[in-house]
């Protein structure tokens, strides 16, 4: 269904919608809207962001939403050293299930450093580095990610509340802090393998990301389906 798009708010990025299109995926059609921000982008990150949203999501009920950051070497090449793929498929699934959702796609390549210094980090983290030692290492931030655009994407098409897919409490109270009401958290969860483990206990411990600890022992899978609703506010998972 085609989307009513609403101009942007004083204040806020300006951000404009230059294309869209049905996108039928393995896991059902979308409606994929580019839009291109006026904003400056730093370490060669590209201005188009991408909107997949199925079903009516302008009805005023809380959308299932997941706001997720590019990563080429997952999601093009099948990297083993994050989860980054793992979520955005697990998203996907989930808004196919429900008929109804969006899935916010900013072009944040490594957290927002790029593609380059994202490698660069890679080869850090060869040598025994983390993922966060190897971003200092290079004097890079830990996390430069932003989400006022998420933020305006959402407003342009119509959402006025979400269930937020996401192990990163972080987030949830960034899109708060946006003027985003967000209902509740839906956690993402893929389990580990040799090459991702580290990464994901650095996010559990040193990021407070809520990830079980029990995931880590879990047997890799390629399921896609969808995790359990987790209340925005719920307990911390158990280390």
């Amino acid at each position: 269904m085609t989307q009513h798009l609403q101009p942007a708010a004083p204040g806020l990025a300006r951000l404009e919608r230059v294309a869209s299109a049905p996108l039928p995926t393995a896991h059902g059609t979308f409606e994929l809207h580019v839009f291109r921000s006026n904003q400056p982008a730093l370490h060669g990150l590209s201005n188009e962001h991408l909107a997949l949203v199925m079903g009516r999501v302008d009805a005023g009920e809380p959308v299932v939403a997941r706001v997720h950051s590019e990563c080429l070497t997952s999601e093009v090449f099948g990297s083993l050293k994050c989860d980054c793929r793992g979520q955005l498929e697990r998203a996907m699934a989930e808004i196919a299930r429900r008929g109804r959702g969006v899935i916010l796609y900013l072009r944040q390549e490594g957290r927002g450093i790029g593609l380059a210094n994202k490698i660069r980090a890679y080869a850090l983290q060869a040598q025994g580095a983390d993922t966060i030692e190897a971003n200092e290492l290079l004097h890079l931030p830990v996390d430069a990610r932003q989400y006022d655009l998420a933020a305006e994407m959402l407003r342009q098409l119509g959402v006025t509340s979400i269930e937020l897919m996401t192990n990163n409490p972080d987030k949830v109270d960034a899109m708060r802090r946006l003027g985003v009401s967000v209902e509740k958290r839906i956690p993402t969860l893929v389990a580990a393998n040799p090459f991702s483990a580290p990464y994901l206990e650095v996010k559990r411990r040193r990021m407070q990301h809520e990830l079980p600890s029990g995931m880590f022992h879990a047997k890799p899978t390629h399921d896609s389906s969808p995790p359990p609703d987790v209340d925005a506010d719920a307990d911390p998972a158990p280390h």
